[in-house]
């Protein structure tokens, strides 16, 4: 089992015990904010379980129907995921006004819910930074989007503790339903971002001007003559097509040994990165 599914494998088990603990606590209590944050979970376990099967799919070699491999499996995962929160964060609002609205706010065993909030922001920060760490190190997607839940739980989880504290505090109950409408903006803010970063690739999107600029510079110390240079992007799969002069009256031998240089080189300076090169001729000036 690699580090990827690894990792997933932990993000689901973490979100299973904190959903049974936030239901039961939420429904002790009667606060709409921990239900609202049960949900939000949830919604993170579904994703959580997206990503388990994304990163073991997106990590089968290329075959006869996928010639190029499985990568972009991770970007669907990352847009499923975002849009599970969104929908999430609707349902979050939606809840929160019918307490402003229509109902009495009944709110019992606060302390009980601001330490289930303490320590669901605790469990997610340790999870969360090891799924960021394997997500920045095997360029996984679908990881740093069940990362980027996770992250927003933390932030979620305080905010509802300290609106729990306040209304203990002063006694002002829609203090709880206002907490959580503001959690489901802040919700919504980051499925957006969310949706942007995984959607993008699927268009075949280049690599960022950092990278880009990377390569370029590694081909000029490479001495590479070259044109026409393009990248994109697959899941944590890199694409490299470049056109490359040579001198017009060396062998094919020779000019396929410079090419697998070039790719042998490329290869050794970044993971899971495929490159096609075009032979042209260098004409003499």
């Amino acid at each position: 089992m690699n580090a990827k599914v690894k990792v997933a494998r932990l993000s689901i088990v973490s979100n299973t015990f904190l959903i049974i603990l936030k239901i039961v606590v939420g429904l002790l209590s009667g606060s709409v904010s921990i239900i609202s944050e049960a949900i939000h979970s949830s919604m993170d376990l579904i994703a959580a379980l997206i990503a388990f099967f994304s990163v073991k799919v997106s990590d089968n070699p290329p075959d006869s129907r996928h010639p190029y491999g499985h990568g972009k499996v991770e970007n669907i995962s990352g847009v499923i995921e975002a849009i599970l929160i969104f929908i999430a964060a609707i349902w979050i609002i939606t809840e929160a006004v019918k307490k402003l609205l229509c109902e009495e706010i009944v709110l019992d065993v606060i302390w009980l819910g601001s330490s289930v909030m303490l320590i669901s922001a605790i469990v997610n920060t340790l999870v969360s930074r090891k799924l960021y760490k394997v997500a920045r190190e095997t360029k996984s997607v679908a990881l740093e989007a069940d990362a980027l839940h996770l992250k927003t739980d933390v932030y979620t989880s305080a905010g509802v503790a300290v609106g729990l504290g306040l209304i203990f505090i002063t006694g002002i109950k829609w203090l709880d339903p206002f907490v959580a409408i503001l959690v489901a903006l802040f919700i919504i803010k980051e499925s957006y971002s969310l949706l942007r970063r995984a959607f993008t690739p699927l268009l075949d999107t280049a690599w960022g001007e950092d990278e880009i600029e990377d390569l370029e510079r590694r081909l000029n110390q490479m001495e590479v003559n070259y044109h026409d240079l393009r990248t994109r992007v697959a899941g944590n799969y890199r694409f490299v097509d470049i056109h490359v002069e040579i001198p017009e009256d060396e062998s094919v031998g020779n000019a396929h040994s410079y090419c697998d240089m070039i790719e042998d080189k490329l290869n050794s300076l970044y993971d899971n990165i495929t490159v096609t090169i075009h032979v042209e001729p260098q004409l003499k000036r």
